[in-house]
């Protein structure tokens, strides 16, 4: 029988190899540690599930152009337009965790997993959430002819007219159709639901006196409020809009708890290494926090705020079942 030479206890051939697995094994420990250092190595694509001149596109445009700046490696927009985003998430949701290719994510992704039958992706385990990046507030507008001074007589007009009032908003599963769902439902009006196909349409209906009251986006409506063309009667945040300081909230007005905001945010894919999260979310504070960026966000009518990756995940899943249950209750077929 071959017999087999051990090496001794102490031996130098065994404090060797204990050596080696030492040095191996702290190398595997910080290796997230190294890869952060070294993140980003080069260019870095952020893919927008809209197209260019948007909202979405301007947010990403200006925070990708100050951490190309910050962190010296370009910062790249790749526009994927499609319904709810969903082609821009299934393409990251599948792209390499390595940090390379991020998501400008929105509420539009939280509306589109309780809209949509099915997903080629699951919007809380297949990302990994880095930050928010800012808000931007839904306007309840009417006209001076309407002679409609506040939401509380919106309201009061409402319940003593039932099925009379129309309501305009952009297309069905749009943050503003939702608001306007979200909140025929708390204040207990029965109002009708006018969706058109985009924001000029929307202006032109309530213009024309086709609808009395819209719930629309601040940017495209703040001209109209200053040339006096329409009257805006509350936002639908949870908070005042800097933009728009004396207009109270839907809440204060008679709506309590109501709250309904679009917003952005970036996410990377699941598995990407926490050390370079945290690194791209200190970056994207570093860039919110910056007076040009706060300028050029403000001018799209964008709130610039941060977050951390937990309150990112808890925003998403908060959204999530929110806007379910004000599809379920406005019995909005899914898609």
């Amino acid at each position: 029988m071959r017999a087999f030479a051990t090496a001794a206890p102490g031996s130098p051939a065994r404090v060797v190899r204990a050596i080696s697995m030492l040095v191996a094994a702290a190398l595997f420990a910080c290796a997230p540690w190294a890869t952060a250092q070294t993140w980003p190595a080069r260019p870095v694509k952020l893919v927008v599930g809209f197209g260019p001149g948007g909202v979405a596109d301007i947010t990403a445009r200006v925070v990708a152009q100050k951490l190309s700046q910050d962190l010296g490696q370009q910062f790249v927009v790749d526009n994927r337009p499609s319904a709810g985003g969903i082609v821009a998430a299934e393409a990251v949701a599948k792209a390499e965790p390595d940090g390379y290719t991020l998501l400008l994510m929105s509420n539009g992704n939280a509306v589109s997993a309780s809209l949509f039958k099915s997903l080629p992706y699951d919007t809380l385990a297949d990302f990994a959430p880095v930050s928010t990046l800012g808000f931007f507030d839904v306007a309840v507008v009417t006209t001076p002819d309407t002679k409609i001074d506040s939401l509380g007589g919106l309201i009061a007009r409402a319940k003593a007219n039932p099925g009379k009032l129309n309501i305009g908003t952009i297309n069905v599963g749009s943050t503003q159709h939702l608001s306007a769902e979200l909140f025929k439902s708390m204040a207990g009006i029965d109002a009708e639901t006018v969706p058109y196909k985009g924001s000029p349409a929307v202006i032109s209906a309530l213009r024309g006196k086709d609808v009395e009251i819209a719930f629309e986006m601040l940017a495209p409506i703040i001209p109209q409020a200053q040339s006096g063309a329409v009257k805006i009667l509350a936002v639908t945040s949870d908070r005042r809009s800097p933009l728009l300081p004396d207009v109270p909230t839907v809440a204060e007005s008679g709506v309590p708890g109501y709250q309904a905001s679009s917003w952005n945010a970036v996410a990377a894919p699941a598995r990407t290494p926490r050390a370079i999260v945290d690194r791209l979310n200190q970056a994207i504070a570093a860039a919110l926090a910056a007076p040009e960026v706060k300028r050029r966000l403000e001018a799209a009518g964008v709130t610039a705020r941060g977050s951390t990756p937990e309150e990112l995940r808890q925003l998403v899943a908060a959204d999530i079942a929110k806007w379910r249950r004000v599809i379920e209750l406005a019995k909005i077929e899914k898609q």
